[in-house]
């Protein structure tokens, strides 16, 4: 039996549905019962109660986190995410050993390592994580891959890029939502790159390494093989939602500008505008991630094209 945290989520509930479609017997582990889905409830800072839902389970898929990629604006947003990100994650992997759970595989993010600038960084890409939820997820991995070292059990840790799909509400999303109304800025050509990954192809990694030996204390970065830049990005969202080409883009200095107003702002009123300086480094700046190792060890490959991925995020 799989046991699922997050499937309420965006990426847990595609994997329950995907287990269920392949007559997998899984259940949701989380606060409170999931309807329509058998459940398993306990927090993520009841470790006790949390051996006890683990119990019997074969695997543990850990979707649930505090998602929130930004940087923290307060110490109470850095104190949720250490928590949740980090403590909640060493609770549940350590009750899952105690358990005798044979596997856990657990969703980190690329915001795990350092920022790689204009590089097209893989796992071994040195530094450290700037944000509180990169050092969370960070130190999570580190008690994943040592519980498994403890207890004998198959753990996998899979650093994901920028995640899309239908049902998701990450800052792709948005970002279609606003293209289509008409209210997103036509984006400057900077020629930068920044990875991402449909959550179809998600799933598959995590079922992937979950069976296969070879990924036993491995840590993967799961990214498709398109890096594309914002401007890319803004063209090929405009011509899935069947809007016409534009031919003018915002220069990139009055985005910056207008960014800095955004930062002020957000010194005034203590909490995030849509536009700040973060915003506009992640429409022009890279996010570039090499997903070769677990190509090369597993032979996962994304399958699913930007194009392909848009068209099943808006239903085109």
């Amino acid at each position: 039996m799989r046991l699922i945290t997050g499937t309420t989520g965006f990426i847990g509930g595609r994997l329950g549905r995907e287990l269920d479609r392949r007559g997998a017997a899984c259940a949701a582990l989380g606060r409170h019962p999931v309807p329509d889905r058998a459940s398993r409830t306990a927090s993520l800072d009841d470790p006790a109660a949390l051996r006890t839902a683990c119990q019997g389970a074969r695997t543990v898929f850990h979707c649930a986190g505090h998602a929130h990629a930004f940087a923290a604006l307060s110490h109470s947003d850095a104190d949720q995410h250490w928590r949740v990100n980090f403590e909640g994650t060493r609770n549940l992997v350590e009750a899952a050993g105690q358990a005798g759970v044979q596997g856990f595989v657990f969703l980190s993010s690329v915001k795990a390592m350092a920022e790689p600038g204009e590089l097209c960084a893989d796992e071994d890409f040195p530094g450290a994580p700037e944000t509180a939820y990169g050092q969370a997820k960070r130190a999570a991995e580190e008690a994943v891959l040592e519980a498994g070292r403890q207890y004998g059990m198959h753990t996998v840790n899979l650093r994901l890029a920028m995640v899309y799909g239908s049902g998701g509400r990450g800052n792709l999303e948005r970002m279609g939502r606003l293209v289509r109304r008409g209210l997103f800025p036509p984006l400057p050509e900077t020629g930068n790159r920044r990875s991402l990954v449909h959550v179809d192809d998600v799933v598959a990694a995590m079922l992937r390494v979950a069976e296969d030996e070879r990924a036993r204390g491995r840590t993967y970065i799961v990214a498709g093989p398109e890096a594309p830049s914002g401007r890319q990005l803004y063209d090929a969202l405009r011509e899935v939602l069947g809007l016409p080409p534009c031919r003018w883009s915002v220069p990139a200095a009055v985005l910056r500008g207008a960014a800095r107003c955004g930062d002020g702002l957000e010194v005034l009123c203590r909490r995030r505008v849509p536009l700040d300086s973060e915003a506009v480094a992640r429409l022009l700046g890279s996010a570039w991630y090499s997903p070769a190792r677990i190509t090369r060890e597993l032979g996962w490959e994304a399958t699913i094209s930007l194009k392909t991925g848009l068209r099943e995020m808006f239903g085109c």
